[in-house]
């Protein structure tokens, strides 16, 4: 799946190979036998491998980040996860140095719900809000957020 603004259709080759690299290391990957932490995968790559339990829409924040895109892929479980063009968005607060940008709740947004092997690749120009509760039931995931380096 790939939703964007006509405005990004363009902008980026989600097919270079820093792209499909990180593609193929999810695909030949068994991250739920993985621990949790930073895996390198290519210069400007890395996976960070995670588990949690998804939480209420309300407290599922919106964010962003400057210097890297995120694809994140679900390996175990379900959530849903927000999407919205970061020009729609009010920002809420700025932890630069993390490369984190969290955002008020946008007035409009797409849902997008993933279950075990999906993944949405989002671009600095979106936000996002991951670990969301699936239908309002929150669970256990195990999740990848692959770092795309932007240059």
């Amino acid at each position: 799946m790939f939703a964007s603004n006509i405005s990004l259709a363009k902008k980026y080759d989600y097919l270079a190979e820093k792209f499909t690299k990180a593609y193929d290391w999810l695909a030949n990957n068994d991250v739920t036998k993985m621990e949790d932490g930073r895996y390198d995968i290519c210069d400007g790559v890395f996976a960070l491998v995670q588990r949690y339990t998804t939480m209420p829409f309300e407290k599922a924040r919106f964010e962003a980040h400057n210097d890297y895109f995120d694809i994140q892929y679900i390996a175990e479980g379900e959530e849903s996860f927000g999407v919205a063009l970061r020009s729609d968005c009010e920002v809420e607060e700025e932890k630069l140095e993390n490369d984190c940008i969290f955002f008020k709740t946008p007035k409009f947004y797409t849902p997008v719900n993933l279950k075990k092997g999906d993944f949405v690749v989002v671009p600095p120009e979106e936000v996002h809000q991951p670990r969301a509760a699936y239908q309002g039931k929150e669970m256990p995931v195990v999740k990848v957020v692959v770092k795309v380096a932007v240059k």
